[in-house]
This record gives C-alpha cells, sequence and structure tokens, in this order.
C-alpha cells in the first residue's frame, strides 16, 4: 500500500508494512520539513510576479519534498520595479506566515509593496518596509489570503520599547503618533500637505440624550505619583467642554468651562458660554489692556412710576425714563464687598415726577440733586462695600 501525505505540508505517511529499512530516511524527511516549520528563510524575488510552494501537488514517496513555502517566516529580499504578486501553492493549503517585505527599489519610483495571493478570494498587500501575520484558508480556485492582525485585540499592556517610536494609522499612513524621549507625543497629520490641512483631535461622548450640564469631553491635568498624597494628587486643572440644556434637532449650545484647583479638585473658574460671553465667576481679570469695549446696557425704557429695580447682573449702563407717577429706585446684585462696583445711569425726564432714592445713597453734602423734568440727566453711582453705601454723582445735569 503506497504512502499519503499530509494535506498542508506534504509530510509522508507511511503505510502499515511499508518501507521496510527505508522508514528511518523517510522519518528524516519528515523531520526536516517540521525544522522548516518553526524556521525562517530568505526569498529573494524579482519580475512582477513569484510561486512561493508550500507543498508539491504530487509528492513523491522517499524524496525530501522541501519546499520555501514550509518556512514559517519569510523575508522577501531583492531590487523590485514594481509591485510583485506572490501566489502561495497549491490553493488547498492551509498555513500562516510571518512575512517580512525587504526588497529594494531597482529603479527610483519605488519602494514597492508585495501582494499575497492563493487563489480568487482576498489577498493582502505588504507595504515595503512592513511586515504581517497572515494566513491562507486553502479553499482551492477561491481561496483567500487574510491578514491575522486585523481588528487585533491585546489582552493587557503593549509596550512600543524604543524612543520615538511612531504608531502609524491609515492606508497612507497619514496620521501619526510619535514618542518624543522624555518628553511625550506629537499627533501629526503627515497626508495631506496642501493649505489648510490641521490635525484635528475630536473628544466624543456615546451619551443618546444630552441633558443641561452634560459633560462631552474633558481634558484634565494631575500629578498623580506627588509623594506628598491628599491634595497634591487631585485632578489640579482641567477644560471640558459642558451642555448649557438639553440638546435638540435645533440646538447643541455648549460652553467651554475652564478648571483650576489650589487645595482642591479643580473646579470652574471661567467659562466661555455658546453666544460668547466670557464668565469669569467674580475672578480677579489682572493686566488685561482693553480696546474697542463696551459695556452692556440694561434698556429699562419707562419706569411706570412705583418701584424699579436696577439689577446690575442686567448691565452696568442703564437707560430709563420717568413717567406716570412717583418713582422709586432700589439697587441690586453688586458685586462683592472688597470690590469696585458702579454704573451709570441714563435718566430722561427725571425731574417730571417725584424720585426716590435708596437709603444706601449718599450725596454730595448729603442732598439729592434736581432732576431735570424735561431732559436727560446723567448719573454716577459706585460702591465699595457690597452695596452698603452707594455713592451718588451727577455726572451731567440736563445733557444735550
Amino acid at each position: 500500500m503506497p504512502s499519503s501525505y499530509s494535506t498542508s505540508f506534504s509530510l509522508e505517511k507511511i503505510a502499515t508494512g511499508e518501507q521496510s529499512g527505508t522508514w528511518g530516511t523517510t522519518s528524516n524527511h519528515n523531520w526536516d520539513i517540521v525544522d522548516r516549520l518553526t524556521a525562517y528563510a530568505a526569498v529573494a524575488l524579482s519580475g512582477t510576479t513569484h510561486t512561493l510552494t508550500v507543498r508539491e501537488a504530487s509528492p513523491e514517496s522517499g524524496t525530501e519534498n522541501l519546499q520555501d513555502g514550509m518556512y514559517r517566516v519569510i523575508k522577501f529580499t531583492g531590487a523590485l520595479g514594481a509591485a510583485n504578486t506572490v501566489t502561495i501553492a497549491p490553493n488547498t493549503t492551509k498555513a500562516f506566515f510571518i512575512i517580512i517585505n525587504a526588497t529594494t527599489d531597482s529603479g527610483s519610483s519605488g519602494p514597492y509593496s508585495v501582494i499575497l495571493s492563493q487563489g480568487s478570494g482576498a489577498n493582502v498587500t505588504i507595504a515595503n518596509g512592513k511586515s504581517s501575520v497572515v494566513y491562507c484558508d486553502g479553499a482551492g480556485a477561491g481561496a483567500a489570503v487574510t491578514d491575522a492582525l486585523n481588528d487585533l485585540q491585546i489582552g493587557d499592556d503593549l509596550s512600543l520599547a524604543s524612543d520615538s517610536s511612531v504608531i502609524k494609522m491609515g492606508a497612507d499612513d497619514d496620521i501619526t503618533v510619535t514618542h518624543v524621549a522624555d518628553v511625550g507625543l506629537k499627533l501629526k497629520q503627515a497626508g495631506a500637505t496642501g493649505d489648510d490641512s490641521p490635525f484635528i483631535l475630536t473628544l466624543q461622548t456615546g451619551e443618546l440624550d444630552i441633558a443641561g450640564d452634560d459633560v462631552l469631553g474633558k481634558i484634565a491635568f494631575q500629578a498623580p505619583d506627588e509623594a506628598t498624597g491628599t491634595d497634591a494628587i487631585l485632578v489640579a486643572a482641567a477644560i471640558q467642554a459642558r451642555s448649557e440644556g438639553d440638546f435638540s434637532s435645533s440646538s447643541n449650545a455648549t460652553s467651554i468651562d475652564f478648571m483650576t484647583g489650589s487645595s482642591e479638585a479643580a473646579a470652574t473658574k471661567m467659562s466661555l458660554k455658546s453666544d460668547g460671553t466670557l464668565n469669569l465667576n467674580d475672578n480677579i481679570l489682572q493686566r488685561a489692556n482693553l480696546l474697542d469695549y463696551g459695556e452692556v446696557t440694561n434698556a429699562i425704557g419707562a419706569t411706570g412710576g412705583g418701584a424699579q429695580d436696577i439689577d446690575l447682573t442686567l448691565g452696568n449702563n442703564v437707560v430709563a425714563t420717568v413717567d406716570t407717577s412717583t418713582n422709586t429706585f432700589t439697587f441690586s446684585n453688586p458685586t462683592a464687598s472688597d470690590e469696585l462696583c458702579g454704573f451709570t445711569l441714563f435718566l430722561t425726564d427725571g425731574g417730571s415726577q417725584t424720585v426716590n432714592w435708596p437709603a444706601a445713597v449718599d450725596w454730595a453734602g448729603a442732598t439729592a440733586p434736581t432732576l431735570t423734568t424735561s431732559g436727560l440727566d446723567i448719573l454716577v453711582f459706585t460702591t465699595t462695600d457690597g452695596g452698603t453705601i452707594w455713592h451718588g454723582m451727577v455726572a451731567s445735569a440736563d445733557s444735550s
């Protein structure tokens, strides 16, 4: 009874009672094949095609049957003038390979890729200077080659053990993350070199229903290894995007919060709102040069008599017209007692009716001014103690 052979690597299986006195030679041939299954070889390529034979189509008894495709690690070498398609034969062999494309450029238009094929199914392209782990399914005429590292899952830590190591992403390596020794990382958009080709980093939330004050993304800064512990290891600063309300098909209003800590986890100290309003949360704006600025106007309009509050959260420039009957002003929401706070009141026809001022207002000579019956008076009020005492003065009487 003749020998049979394994499907993928043609290991000879001696039939019972066969090869008396020569079975040792056959076994040695088989061990030579096994030896290649754990070994490496360099295979030179030329032209545009090459056949990598794993198993002879018709193995012969008592012969070595050794092939380059039996090696598990194969480095392709040689000078190429175009991409080279390597066909893994036969198309019924099921095998895996670690492939290294170490070919060089025979001209000046390369270097070139190596394309691995087995049948009419999928191929794998390995760019010059790259390596990959691939496997063939041995499905006959429709056989495919697959990159085994597609959608790679790593169960634990991943270490890139060289300085200046680079992670490249994209079919043409257009996005790179580069290690800078003892410094950090560089992120680069390397594919497009024309004008207006920035690197864009987008932080995305997976939430399906954004409500008010939901944080969409956040960058935090921390020194977790600080030896003194306690406050020292809390998040010291952060920048976050926070929704201002429920998102809808017509609204994605969002604020940017700037957060810092002193003896605390970082908290919001300044916010930039979706309408452009910069809220300093009563914190100090220091060493600022202001150019082309304005103050928000609280346009009260006709007071209508009775009580009229001037709320400083609505603006420090106030415009009002006295009409109808006695008008009593109140002032609310000045800044804290250790700060100078003031507002300017453009008051029209103040003398047409009786105007009462808060008892906390001190006037020059302890006497409130006489207001213009038909015309404009400009009044200024300041406080340095949170509104306990307001100092009132006339900037311009009957201004015209």
